[in-house]
């Protein structure tokens, strides 16, 4: 048996643009994708933190250092210029990966520029023993 997890996490970018007519996707700068280890073409969800909306779709490498998040094709729709999304990559583990498992987290400031880089503390997920 497999569990899903939470994986990477590239927390609160800024929108830079939104293509409707591109042929879909979500565009992120090259050297964000690294420092969170979300990989390009890797299937993502997509949280935007102004409207609510949430949506799948795969990475596309971005200019490096151009701090571009870009929303492509009918996710364009679901954002705008300036929104704040969260962008989250989730992976199989069996329950005993997942016990040792720890995600990798980059908080961002307005800019799109990595502000904090950290790999949250796993709680424990061993069952206690009765009192």
């Amino acid at each position: 048996m497999t569990i899903t997890m939470f994986r990477a996490k590239l927390h609160r970018l800024r929108v830079t643009e939104a293509d409707l007519y591109y042929e879909g996707s979500i565009t992120i700068d090259e050297a964000l994708l690294e420092t969170s280890g979300i990989l390009p073409y890797e299937k993502v969800q997509v949280v935007n933190v102004n409207n609510g909306a949430r949506l799948e779709t795969y990475t596309i490498p971005g200019e490096r250092g151009s701090r571009i998040v870009c929303l492509n094709g009918p996710a364009a729709r679901l954002a705008a210029r300036g929104d704040e999304v969260i962008v989250i990559a989730y992976a199989e583990m069996t329950p005993e990966e997942a016990r040792r498992h720890r995600p990798r987290v980059v908080l961002v400031d307005e800019h799109n520029d990595p502000r904090e880089v950290f790999e949250p503390r796993v709680a424990s997920v061993e069952p206690e023993e009765p009192a």
